[in-house]
């Protein structure tokens, strides 16, 4: 079989290539590549501002959870909506069997019309007896026996009409409507079911969530460290930043909410103190009884910030290599912030303004090693060189 030479030569041409691509792909690309035995990013320690969050754990309810319960009691004969819906105030939601309350509206008109027939004839006699005594044809004590009965039909009249006004209310209580708009819960109760004013379970429960709060609690010394300056709880909450809603699934909400009550009272259990925010909830996306977290931005002035690939952990302590004028580096612990925001971190010690760290392949350098520090931009015009040899199959020059 012969062989072609040149075919040989071009085939080894491109597996080098590939070689070399997955080299710099292994190393991480731009952002881990280090080019040179001995060059390692370096980058100095200035002091910043860092945008940073604050994540509180939180429990969302509508501005109202009105719980429904029956007045009376009766089978359920209809449920005219259906579970989750959206009701406006006063929307019947169940009907409860009324044939009993009828009866007892017609039962208390019959009694209204009696007691009226019989306040009629105690007025008329009382009139009478009145125009007797004037003439002296009867006694004081007939005529005051006449006002008497004038005054028992009165009563009874009244009597009467009360209890057509409460029969006519148990009758209205038997369609079970909305006192507020929202959005309906389960229902625990079906067609055919005994219900009654002493049910320990509601029928359901109508969630007030076009708004919606969020409660959820900081701790004494948080609370201190936001009052401590002088002005009043209500100059704080007003000068609070917007806060953000993160759902139980990861994903922050689309509407911003704001704070609007901290509770007077430290919780002696916790320690904590409860606030509240208000949320905007125009896509009923919100539902009362969610979970997530309320977070809080804020600006840390005067910092150091460093990127975390440019530490090593060790038993819960931090570590970077710091230069030194002569070019070692020199192993140093530092401290840190305990929040950060997964790709950096906000120096609390260990550092000074004007330090210099590397800031890659920290995972292979020794402490008292001697590198050659180069920047970030000369590291980046390395790859891009890089690159582009081993684009144009300058293979030789793509890893010199």
């Amino acid at each position: 079989m012969k062989v072609d030479k040149k075919e040989m030569f071009t085939t080894a041409r491109l597996m080098l290539f590939a070689c070399g691509v997955t080299a710099l792909t292994a190393c991480g690309g731009q952002s881990g590549m280090k080019l040179g035995d001995d060059e390692f990013t370096v980058v100095s320690v200035n002091t910043t501002h860092s945008e940073q969050t604050t994540a509180y754990p939180t429990t969302i309810k509508g501005l109202q959870d009105v719980e429904i319960r029956p007045q009376v009691s009766g089978l359920i004969t209809r449920l005219l909506v259906d579970e989750g819906a959206t009701v406006r105030r006063g929307q019947a939601l169940f009907t409860i069997d009324a044939t009993q309350y009828q009866a007892a509206v017609q039962q208390a008109q019959a009694s209204v019309q009696s007691a009226q027939a019989s306040l009629k004839t105690a007025t008329d006699t009382e009139a009478n007896k009145k125009i007797l005594h004037e003439q002296n044809i009867i006694s004081d004590f007939e005529y005051q026996t006449a006002q008497n009965n004038l005054s028992a039909a009165k009563a009874v009249y009244a009597q009467a009409q009360a209890q057509l006004i409460s029969a006519k209310q148990n009758l209205s209580f038997c369609t079970v409507t909305s006192p507020s708009d929202g959005v309906v819960g389960t229902f625990p109760y079906r067609v055919g079911s005994l219900v009654s004013p002493s049910i320990t379970t509601p029928l359901t429960t109508v969630s007030q969530i076009g708004d919606v709060y969020a409660y959820f609690s900081l701790s004494e010394r948080e609370l201190l460290a936001m009052t401590k300056n002088g002005e009043s709880l209500q100059s704080q909450l007003a000068n609070m930043p917007a806060v953000r809603l993160q759902l139980s699934d990861g994903s922050i909400y689309a509407h911003e909410g704001r704070v609007e009550m901290i509770s007077g009272v430290i919780d002696q259990r916790t320690g904590s103190v409860s606030m509240r925010a208000l949320f905007p909830n125009p896509d009923k996306v919100l539902r009362s009884g969610a979970t997530g977290n309320v977070i809080f931005p804020y600006t840390m002035n005067g910092v150091m910030e460093i990127p975390q690939s440019a530490t090593q952990e060790i038993q819960d302590k931090k570590f970077v290599y710091l230069l030194q004028s002569d070019n070692t580096i020199k192993y140093t612990e530092i401290q840190v912030a305990e929040l950060n925001d997964g790709k950096t971190y906000i120096v609390t010690g260990g550092l000074k303004e004007g330090d210099k760290i590397v800031i890659e392949g920290v995972q292979i350098l020794k402490d008292g090693q001697t590198i050659k520090p180069i920047t970030p931009e000369q590291r980046k015009a390395k790859y891009d060189k890089a690159l582009k040899d081993q684009k144009e199959g300058n293979i030789k020059t793509a890893f010199e």
